[in-house]
């Protein structure tokens, strides 16, 4: 009789290792090497919005937070420094700067994903900035009641900083948006990791928490434009 001939071991194999190919997740930077980077326009901060609150809104809520491309500056191309990009998109802002006499708010609110890159950009606003003071709004070395007072006591032109310690001085009443003109998002920096700020969970869920907070709003009114960096 002929001996029975087993074929499975090496299909399971076989199978196996496609699995595995399957269930490897695409990484940033693979993604990256392929293309490059495409700079970040109204759309996708749109798109992020749409699908975060798709879910679980109703579509009279969704259209509320449905925002026009009027309520935008022009996008950065990825070719300004962030001086540069400053000055063309905010060209008068001496006479914003010198008007500004309100405590507990900022003309301009500059958000990022962490502390660090916070001081990159204050540091390299020097060349836009003029004669203006600029606060620090992230939560590392410096406490909350620290910027509460400052807010509180002078007045302050530009704000930079995380969006988990802006929202929570906006939560106590320490920082009031209603005198806001400008919120820039640093949207296009991306880390060690090659993250941009809205690839990390937390600080997505944050900016997104604090522009439902009242930014959505004050961009339908009219009253505060945003910028993708």
């Amino acid at each position: 009789q002929p001996t029975e001939c087993f074929l499975s071991q090496p299909e399971e194999k076989q199978e196996s290792t496609v699995k595995t190919k399957r269930r490897k997740k695409k990484k940033i930077s693979d993604i990256l090497e392929k293309s490059a980077p495409k700079p970040g326009v109204p759309e996708d901060l749109q798109n992020l919005l749409s699908r975060h609150f798709g879910e679980n809104r109703s579509v009279i809520e969704i259209e509320e937070l449905k925002l026009s491309d009027s309520c935008f500056l022009p996008a950065n191309d990825l070719t300004h420094s962030f001086s540069s990009y400053l000055k063309e998109i905010c060209p008068k802002w001496a006479k914003l700067r010198k008007n500004h006499k309100e405590k507990k708010s900022v003309v301009m609110l500059v958000i990022c994903s962490s502390a660090l890159r916070s001081l990159e950009l204050i540091k390299s606003m020097t060349a836009f900035k003029g004669d203006c003071r600029v606060l620090k709004l992230f939560a590392k070395h410096i406490k909350i009641k620290e910027q509460m007072n400052m807010l509180e006591k002078g007045v302050f032109h530009i704000g930079v900083g995380t969006p988990g310690r802006v929202k929570a001085l906006v939560e106590q009443d320490a920082l009031c948006l209603n005198s806001t003109k400008y919120m820039i998002l640093d949207w296009n920096w991306r880390d060690q990791k090659l993250r941009r700020m809205m690839d990390i969970p937390e600080i997505k869920k944050e900016t997104i928490d604090l522009l439902e907070m009242n930014i959505i709003k004050l961009c339908r009114e009219g009253s505060v434009k945003l910028g993708l960096f």
